[in-house]
């Protein structure tokens, strides 16, 4: 499933209502490159590729595809990361933003 500027926004958006959690999302594009995006109160930043200054432009490149999201504890330590869950799909996800 690619990654629209829809589903990152849902996903800033629940950062932005869930302060206490960081979003740690995994993509591959159709050239086989692993990205990984935080997102943390409402905004994005991809800690393998550059991120464009500009909060506008997207942050997940066009042909970005879902691979797996993991929700940490706030504040994020990259030493001594708190998982509150690991590996979670798509339909996981879209399941607690549903009620959220």
């Amino acid at each position: 499933m690619n990654i629209t500027m829809a589903i990152a926004q849902e996903l800033e958006n629940y950062s932005r209502n869930h302060p206490e959690e960081v979003l740690l999302v995994t993509t591959i594009n159709d050239a086989e490159v692993e990205d990984q995006v935080m997102i943390f109160k409402g905004f994005s930043s991809s800690l393998m590729q550059p991120t464009d200054f500009n909060p506008d432009n997207p942050i997940f490149a066009a042909d970005a595809k879902f691979v797996s999201l993991d929700r940490l504890q706030s504040p994020y330590n990259p030493s001594e990361p708190t998982y509150l869950e690991q590996n979670m799909s798509w339909a996981a996800m879209q399941q607690l933003l549903a009620e959220s």
